[in-house]
This record gives C-alpha cells, structure tokens and sequence, in this order.
C-alpha cells in the first residue's frame, strides 16, 4: 500500500463528527465484532489479550471512524502493537520514533497490568476517558481510543498531547469522550487499601526466613528495603537489600520503627 497524503486524515479529524448515539452504536459494533471473531476475547471480561486483538481495533475504528485514512497515511510496516506488564500507571501509550534514515515508525501498547487487576467483583467503578466502563472490553476500546487521537495526531502533526485543546476536541468529536485521563485500579490504589504506602513498615517471607523492610516503591511488585550492612548505600546514609515482592506476599508490620531521615 502506497503511503497517501496525512492532509485527508487531518481534515477528517477536525471535521464535526457523529451524534451521540451514533458513536454509541459504532463503538457496541466493533466491540461485539472483537467478541466474535479473537481467539482470546471471548466475553466482555477477557482474561487472556493477544496484540492481534489490538490491531483488529486499529483495523476497525480506522475503517468506522476515519474512513480507512489512518492506514493510508501509514507507510507499510511502519504501525506496531504491544502489550505491557511493565505500564503500572499509565493505561495506555502511543509513540512516534522518527529515525536518522528518514523512518517513521508508530506503535500502539496498552497495559495488561491496569485492565486485568481491575473489574472483580467488589471493586470500584471504573472510568476512562471520562466514561464509565462496566467490563474489561468497555475499558479497552475507551484505551484504545485515546490512544488513537495520539496516533491520528503524530501522523498528522507529528506531535500528541492530550492536555491540548486539539486532542480534547478530536477525541470528543470521534469518541465522544468527555475527560483526557483514566481512573483505572492501580497497584498503589489495591497497596493503600491494604494500608501499605511508600514508606510503610512491611514484613514477608523468602525461602522460609521472615523479613522485615520498609516500601520504598509500588509497581507491579513492592520494593522493600530491609537493613543490610553488607547492601547497598542509600541517601539515608543506611545500607540496604532491595527486593521486589508481590502484593499478596507482604503483610503491614508495626514492629519496625520509623527511622528519621
């Protein structure tokens, strides 16, 4: 496919775009279409994701929504897909990376880690570009979305934010989103539920011998610091093991007294 001038795909996202119930509808086709036809989405709260899946949505909203102009305005081999297990706060992300031969390469990733941990069944509302989202597809097409404005901005601008009235505004007019930010479930959020912080006495176990530390960051895992003269130096002037534990394998322990900085 011969790459076509990005002009048609900016003068389709600037142009007004469907009502309200239009958008809805679109938005329930391609849902549906996913269910129907990937291989790992099979109901609207899918436990298994392949990139396939993402750039079936790629496929379809560029058709339903921009007239395939997206794909045309792409060189050939250029557009990727990704997953991560490494986005812990960030749902979703676009890049552009322009490189020294003149390339423009663009990809698409969405985090596994903020959908998966989300939507079980005493868990709080979720919202994402300021719109409910009532299962793990609802959330992902919102994702998407989003991150198609930054994809249609790069092509066309080759410059994406999503503080900027102009994204603000193809968003809406596509999508019919209503906020430029997400309130999916993090790590930190379940972390201080459990009344663990950065900062937060913690005890675990490794290979039988119970461990006492202090977090000093949330992630996908915990990072606990415990007291070791043979560690690591720290600002604090202390020495330090670092380890990296999973949520459910720590416990908040009281036994360990705040140390003054």
């Amino acid at each position: 496919m011969v790459r076509s001038d990005p002009s048609k795909l900016v003068e389709r996202a600037l142009s007004p775009g469907l009502d309200a119930k239009a958008i809805r509808a679109l938005q329930q086709e391609i849902g549906d279409r996913l269910l129907a036809e990937s291989s790992c989405v099979r109901d609207p709260d899918f436990t298994t994701l392949h990139p396939d899946d993402l750039r079936f949505l790629f496929q379809a909203y560029d058709d339903r929504f921009l007239s395939g102009l997206c794909a045309k305005a792409v060189a050939p081999g250029t557009m990727g897909f990704r997953l991560s297990r490494r986005m812990t706060r960030a749902a979703g992300k676009a890049t552009r990376l322009a490189r020294a031969s003149g390339k423009v390469d663009y990809e698409i990733s969405v985090s596994t880690v903020l959908l998966f941990d989300g939507f079980g069944p005493s868990d709080r509302d979720v919202t994402v570009a300021g719109l409910p989202c009532g299962s793990r597809l609802e959330a992902l097409q919102r994702i998407f979305e989003h991150e198609l404005v930054h994809l249609v901005e790069y092509v066309g601008w080759a410059k994406s934010s999503c503080r900027a009235k102009r994204f603000r505004t193809i968003a809406t007019r596509l999508f019919g989103h209503q906020e430029y930010t997400h309130q999916l479930i993090t790590r930190r959020e379940r972390a201080s539920a459990m009344g663990i912080v950065v900062g937060s006495p913690v005890a675990f176990t490794i290979d039988g011998k119970r461990l006492v530390g202090r977090v000093n960051r949330i992630t996908k895992r915990a990072t606990v610091l415990v007291s070791d003269p043979n560690g690591q130096e720290y600002s604090d002037g202390n020495r330090y093991s670092k380890y990296y534990v999973p949520l459910s394998a720590i416990t908040s322990s009281s036994s360990i007294s705040k140390t003054k900085s």
